[in-house]
């Protein structure tokens, strides 16, 4: 451990840390306004239902036993519970939390730099680097990347519990190493590589490499290989898209590849993009000769300087051992590289370049170019920032940024984001350019089905259901046995009249998927159509066994009870429906309809009907059904005159819809209010 060069100012330290707070939420604190983006936000956050619970000892639980996107990392499923504990489902919470806790790393660098080394000022450089670099963006600005965040903060915790350990050392000290990088790990597997960089530190600046650092390390990387063996055999058996396997050559040269991309980003920082393809037949061979050869002269320079310059070997290894995991040699996805990668392993080559120019350069030097250098580089991160405020933003960017090679899935998910907004048309296009893509090693079979997927989906958004059905067919032709094709088949079906076709694709994506309870709402859709309303009550029984909570389930029941004139359990799943989601337009109006019209006494309420239908009026803009029920509301109450201005309001939105049929059913209701008359009429 080296001493301080000097006793420092009381004040410095607690200053720079504010200062490292301040200059990441100038970079950062823009998140809070930005939405989530359509790129595994869903999957963490917005339609997890377990996440979005919020945290109880079954959230805990499943997060514990279930992977997201065939990785397992439980305590970041346990942060987002957290989040929509505090904060709820609006995204500006989850930014907030990924920004102070990226702070928190930040800082917590400066202060075990600071205490590993006692140089102040060239920690609380290194960390502002750190915090601001265009790199961090990805990690800090994208919700679903909480594990870099969230991870750093244990990494530095362990490193912080380690400088301790070594200046007196003792069991309780290595125990709370041991538990920040099991935390750690818990966040993100790639901390394994974590006892291998307590060694290099032992080295520098420690000073204690020996025989012993290696024995003491010896529980750390016991924890590591289980930590490893773990995360091998839940990407193998958890559910995922079926991964390309890139040859072991592509995969070597892309790593090799990789390790200089990220060098040059650092310095040059321009046309960052969320997804780097992987290229066609692997990384050109001069590409790969070119980086080996770079790699490894930097490697021998610091390697023969190691005595002079320890930093610079130390910094190398930090840099390049903290990598490891993630370039690709092992391969667990099928990016060429990602700016979430160089997280923690960047902060090796921050060390290496700010220790060696602070001894080559005169300090006022330093000083002054420290500031142009900060500046620069923290405007070039609010840019970059920018591009994450939505979906659209970034997906756009993301295709400008790789305009020689965009990926398949920028396209698709541009599309899915213009399609959200009603763009269907430009949505389609996008659909149709992505189709074009054959050259990217993206465009296997399952990405064409997906293609073909999407624009079923934006048919259907556009009431196109007969295109829905041919693109859907498509997509079948390409992955027979994907149970979401033959749900989304079906639904078109339906949507296109034709439930006898519908009904058999519908009972095949349950073949292929039991606990599917979209497919089972609308299998029984399609058996109600066909008049087979027991047999549609059966399905809908199905899905709220497995989910009792289930609003449109519920929902659905209700309807077919109504059907078949079983009321007052038609009632009760209107109010479950209506306890899991108290903002069911649908829910709202139908059991209005009931108090209002039922001839049961027992079941009429005029005063609850009223609220009831005006809140679904309410949220459904005033359209022709829910106005149709708040005036046999209002009739239900005696309020004639109140009734007879609804009924009217009702008859000409129907009228303006292009409903006649509709708008004499309700011209019909409008004269009986007029004679001072109720109606009593199933919905």
């Amino acid at each position: 451990m080296l001493p301080h060069s000097k006793p420092l100012a009381r004040w410095a330290a607690p200053a720079i840390c504010f200062y490292l707070a301040g200059l990441t939420w100038i970079v950062f604190g823009q998140t809070l306004k930005f939405q989530f983006v359509n790129l595994d936000d869903n999957f963490y956050v917005y339609e997890n239902a377990h996440v979005l619970k919020g945290l109880s000892f079954r959230g805990i639980a499943w997060a514990f036993l279930h992977p997201v996107l065939f990785l397992w990392t439980p305590l970041t499923t346990v942060s987002h519970m957290l989040d929509c504990q505090l904060f709820g489902a609006a995204p500006a919470g989850h930014h907030l939390a990924n920004a102070l806790l990226h702070m928190a790393t930040a800082i917590l660098l400066f202060l075990v730099l600071r205490r590993m080394t006692g140089a102040q000022w060239r920690s609380a450089f290194a960390a502002a680097v750190f915090a601001i670099h265009p790199l961090r963006v990805e990690s800090v600005a994208w919700v679903s990347e909480r594990k870099d965040v969230l991870s750093g903060v244990f990494f530095m915790a362990a490193l912080g519990a380690y400088a301790a350990y070594v200046r007196s050392p003792s069991a309780v000290r290595y125990a709370a190493v041991t538990l920040f990088f099991i935390l750690g790990l818990l966040v993100k597997p790639m901390l394994v590589t974590l006892p291998g960089l307590l060694l290099v530190l032992d080295y520098w600046p420690l000073g204690r490499w020996s025989a012993r650092a290696w024995v003491e390390k010896a529980p750390l990387f016991v924890v590591s290989a289980v930590c490893c063996v773990v995360t091998i055999l839940v990407g193998r058996t958890a559910p995922g898209p079926p991964a390309v396997i890139f040859p072991l050559s592509w995969r070597v040269g892309n790593a090799l590849v990789s390790c200089v991309t990220y060098l040059r980003q650092m310095v040059f920082p321009t046309g960052l993009a969320v997804l780097y393809p992987f290229p066609g037949g692997g990384q050109p061979l001069w590409k790969v000769a070119t980086s080996a050869l770079f790699l490894a002269a930097l490697s021998v320079w610091f390697f023969v300087r190691r005595k002079k310059e320890p930093y610079l070997l130390a910094g190398w290894l930090w840099y390049l051992g903290t990598l490891a995991p993630v370039l690709g040699v092992l391969q667990m996805g099928r990016e060429s590289h990602a700016d979430r990668y160089t997280y923690l392993p960047q902060i090796g080559i921050y060390i290496l370049l700010t220790w060696a120019l602070a001894e080559r350069l005169p300090r006022k030097v330093l000083g002054a170019a420290a500031i142009p250098v900060i500046a620069a580089l923290s405007v070039c991160a609010w840019v970059q920032t920018s591009y994450w405020k939505d979906s659209e933003t970034l997906w756009r960017r993301d295709i400008a940024a790789t305009p020689g090679q965009p990926s398949v899935l920028s396209r698709l998910d541009l599309g899915l984001a213009l399609g959200n907004k009603g763009r269907y048309d430009e949505a389609i296009a996008e659909f149709n350019k992505a189709l074009a893509l054959d050259s990217d090693v993206f465009a296997t079979r399952v990405m064409r089905r997906d293609c073909y997927g999407d624009l079923g989906l934006a048919y259907i958004q556009k009431n196109e259901p007969g295109e829905a059905v041919r693109n859907y067919r498509k997509a079948l032709e390409i992955g027979p046995e994907a149970a979401q094709c033959r749900y989304n088949l079906g639904y078109a079906l339906l949507r296109d009249g034709k439930a006898d076709d519908a009904i058999p694709e519908l009972r095949r994506a349950l073949e292929l998927k039991p606990e599917y309870p979209e497919a089972l709402l609308n299998l029984g859709g399609a058996l109600r159509a066909k008049g087979r309303v027991d047999d549609a009550i059966l399905q809908y029984r199905k899905a709220l066994e497995a989910w009792p909570d289930y609003p449109e389930a519920n929902y659905d029941l209700g309807n077919a009870l109504l059907q078949k004139g079983e009321v007052k359990e038609a009632v009760q799943c209107f109010k479950k429906t209506l306890q899991a989601s108290p903002e069911f337009a649908p829910a709202l109006n139908n059991l209005a309809w009931v108090m209002a019209t039922s001839s049961d006494g027992s079941l009429r309420d005029a005063p609850l009907a009223i609220q009831l239908a005006a809140e679904a009026s309410r949220l459904s803009g005033r359209d022709a059904d829910t106005l149709r029920t708040l005036a046999a509301a209002y009739a239900s109450a005696g309020r004639f005159a109140e009734a007879v201005q609804t009924c009217a309001e009702a008859a000409k939105a129907a009228s303006s819809q292009g409903d006649a049929a509709r708008a004499a059913v309700i011209g019909k209701e409008l004269e009986y209010y007029k004679a001072g008359s109720q109606w009593h009429a199933p919905p």
